[in-house]
């Protein structure tokens, strides 16, 4: 039963529970990213299921630096004044992705407001040297909304992305408390812009639960991004990172994920995946090519 009383669990659920990051595998990868001084949103966002997918060698990488110029409620990024751009980092990216032989990679930043294209570029010369380096790997952005920021979408369109993510987070309700920095409509325009920019492209939004949203305002959201064309919905449970973050409003059970995916089914999605421990990049590679083969379905019928 999903709780939205005021008070907030102390408690995780057994089905929120997983194991500390011990394999080799895991090892591996954090040496790597370290070899090739690379952020990752893993570590910075504290994500529970690190442990899994950086021992298969998956691991999101963060460019334009660790640190955000805003100061979302439930994100665990340290925000302040970020460094200067590192001409070098999308040759190490590339680098790091040629190395550990991925077939699909997500690539995700900090908010850099400070920049004058919010860092549309420096996206756009990853994807590009991704795709010199790995010509084979499939490349999915998760990237800011660049409020203020004229002609950044376009300008990472036209370096041709396989997937363009761009989270919503939350419902419009909950903007001044959980994303007091961005703007509901902004974001939705965001994905919107990229399917009229390149309809080839697959764009993707993401949800978390458990912040006080109702069921209806999650269904208004569904219906709001089918009208900006958006192909693939993920649905999480929110994590309260540390005590000064927004609280969690209600652990939702498995069974209220299963019917939040179904209900998104049925709204038109091509892809859904909904459950406490999804993420944006959770097994985004499988995701990906599950997401092709259903576009395929679609246009053949």
């Amino acid at each position: 039963m999903t709780t939205t009383s005021s008070t907030p669990y102390q408690r995780k659920p057994d089905w929120i529970r997983v194991k500390a990051p011990i394999s080799s595998g895991y090892r591996e990868t954090a040496n790597l990213m370290r070899e090739h001084k690379l952020n990752t949103v893993c570590e910075e966002a504290a994500c529970p299921n690190i442990g899994e997918c950086w021992e298969k060698k998956h691991a999101t990488v963060m460019i334009l630096g660790d640190t955000c110029t805003r100061a979302c409620a439930f994100c665990n990024v340290k925000t302040g004044r970020p460094d200067l751009l590192d001409p070098h980092e999308p040759e190490r990216v590339a680098e790091a992705v040629a190395k550990m032989g991925l077939a699909h990679v997500v690539i995700t930043s900090v908010d850099r407001d400070d920049l004058d294209d919010g860092g549309a570029d420096h996206f756009a010369r990853v994807i590009r040297q991704i795709r010199l380096f790995s010509p084979g790997t499939t490349i999915e952005i998760l990237t800011p909304d660049f409020q203020r920021k004229e002609g950044a979408v376009e300008h990472i369109v036209a370096a041709r992305p396989d997937v363009y993510n761009h989270n919503l987070e939350t419902v419009p309700r909950l903007y001044s408390q959980v994303r007091p920095g961005a703007r509901y409509f902004h974001s939705l325009r965001l994905l919107e812009k990229v399917k009229e920019s390149d309809p080839s492209i697959f764009t993707k939004s993401g949800l978390m639960v458990g912040l006080g949203e109702t069921k209806q305002e999650i269904y208004q959201v569904m219906d709001d991004l089918r009208a900006a064309n958006v192909d693939f919905l993920t649905i999480g449970q929110y994590l309260q990172p540390t005590p000064k973050h927004h609280p969690v409003m209600g652990y939702i059970t498995p069974e209220e994920f299963e019917a939040y995916a179904t209900m998104a089914r049925g709204k038109g999605f091509l892809m859904v995946a909904a459950s406490p421990l999804t993420r944006s990049s959770y097994h985004a590679g499988d995701d990906f090519v599950k997401l092709r083969a259903a576009r395929e379905r679609l246009l053949s019928n």
